[in-house]
């Protein structure tokens, strides 16, 4: 296995790469800190060029045929597909996924959403009657999209191919922690026979690029993944021109295991969402709902449980949870671990501190008992592996529980099917799995409250590219 080669990136910009000029930003390994390449940080004038770039690709992209636009995403997924081994070395050097799981979800998602999105074309409501009106749905012009770094190629193709299905045209900005996918990314698209200018990459900061392409009038659409507070400052930005935005945002998911319950499987799965890419997941369970009187019972699976999730280098094939992003992030997800121990939660597996014989950006994943539903550990979003259990007393104080923070992005329900979906429907969620459901690409992800708005996979995520028009005649 051999990482990306250390070298400054580029911009993409009109289908050709613009060099960087000025400072540059590092791309830092968080298993052991070594700068692995070097991002350009891009300015005001860059977003100012591939917004020009993709303003005049914009309308013979979108005269183009949907079938033709649709092949072109299937085109790419293809190319994403042949060089899964590459991204996959990528992103496991960039941002510390276990290269077992870089080879799975952090290269299979985002081919089957491409894929999916290139299938709904044929059958996909361009045009409709109503009356006397003809209701068009059109492309809605240039997207900005700004996108994190846990699932670094993930995020961005959930909003390239229905863009690029829609007619759109796109300015992405990366996360500066993890952008050398994005790279390979603008190389499968111009392989695919994308236009010159129809998909362009600036790279920065969200200071300087992220609110540059926030507040431009020639953007039509921001379309954003991120934390909560980034995606209010999106929003403040972007309605000083009244553009779309769509956001996905942060998410404090609850694991709901009723009485009825398959425990073992419940537990199995939760502590899965809770733990996956050592829990830096907007729509992880970190909050595990249990019945008061069998908390004691699912604490002990839970701990036997979490003993088989190895932390390790994520380059081995056995490691299950690789490094957190950065030593920064560390240290604040061991401040909360700190912070639950402080106000009183019980401490049952792991704790602050690394594992032992590891250096890099690592965190011991942890378990708390006896959580207080309004601690700071059970409300915030520490985006580690950090578990919280929360014990309830009837399933209404479960479904207020599980309703009780500011998020509203996933959740989960173990029980009796029937009753576990009756339990489904009452909570304040964009998506809730019964008995662990398979993911489903086609059904529509976003979240309610302050885990944002808008809606990504499926017909909906299509639609959230598009405009609306009416012809009467």
């Amino acid at each position: 296995m051999t990482n990306p080669a250390h070298h400054p990136l580029g911009h993409w910009i009109g289908g050709r790469i613009i060099p960087g000029t000025g400072e540059t930003i590092p791309v830092t390994n968080p298993a052991d800190g070594r700068v692995v390449a070097e991002a350009p940080a891009g300015t005001a004038a860059h977003v100012d060029q591939a917004v020009a770039a993709a303003r005049a690709a914009f309308p013979g992209w979108a005269a183009t045929d949907p079938a033709e636009r649709a092949a072109a995403v299937r085109r790419i997924a293809e190319g994403l597909q042949a060089r899964a081994e590459e991204i996959a070395v990528t992103i496991t050097t960039e941002m510390g996924s276990p290269i077992a799981m870089s080879r799975t979800a952090q290269i299979g998602f985002p081919v089957a959403v491409a894929t999916s999105f290139a299938a709904l074309a044929a059958d996909f409501a361009w045009t409709q009657q109503v009356g006397n009106s003809l209701i068009v749905r059109e492309p809605i012009g240039v997207v900005g999209a700004i996108t994190p770094w846990n699932f670094p190629l993930q995020q961005i193709v959930s909003k390239l191919a229905p863009a690029l299905v829609a007619g759109d045209t796109m300015v992405f900005k990366p996360s500066e922690v993890a952008p050398l996918t994005a790279r390979i990314l603008a190389e499968v698209t111009a392989e695919a026979g994308l236009p010159p200018g129809v998909f362009n990459v600036v790279y920065g900061t969200g200071d300087v690029v992220g609110e540059a392409i926030s507040a431009h009038p020639d953007i039509d659409m921001v379309s954003f993944t991120g934390s909560t507070r980034a995606g209010r400052r999106i929003s403040e930005v972007a309605a000083q021109t009244v553009k779309r935005v769509a956001l996905e945002l942060g998410g404090k998911g609850a694991n709901v295991i009723l009485d009825d319950a398959d425990l073992a499987k419940a537990v199995d799965k939760g502590l899965m969402m809770a733990f996956a890419n050592s829990g830096q997941v907007c729509g992880a369970w970190p909050r595990m709902l249990v019945p008061a009187a069998r908390h004691d019972e699912i604490v002990a699976l839970a701990v036997a449980a979490a003993a088989q999730y190895t932390v390790g280098v994520p380059t081995d094939e056995a490691t299950r949870l690789g490094p957190l992003v950065s030593e920064e992030h560390r240290r604040k997800v061991d401040s909360y671990i700190e912070r639950g121990i402080a106000d009183g939660a019980t401490l049952v597996f792991g704790g602050p501190g690394r594992p032992d014989g590891l250096d890099g950006a690592y965190a011991r994943p942890t378990i708390f008992a006896n959580v207080d539903p309004d601690s700071t550990i059970a409300q915030e979003e520490i985006f580690g592996p950090v578990l919280t259990i929360i014990p309830y007393t009837d399933e209404d104080h479960a479904v207020a529980i599980a309703n009780s923070t500011m998020y509203g992005l996933t959740s989960g329900v173990f029980g009796e099917p029937e009753h576990a979906l009756a339990v489904a429907r009452r909570l304040r969620a964009g998506q809730v799995d019964v008995n662990g459901a398979p993911w489903n690409a086609l059904a529509p992800f976003g979240g309610y409250r302050q885990s944002g708005n808008g809606r990504e996979f499926g017909h909906l995520g299509l639609e959230e590219y598009l405009e609306t028009k009416s012809v009467q005649r």
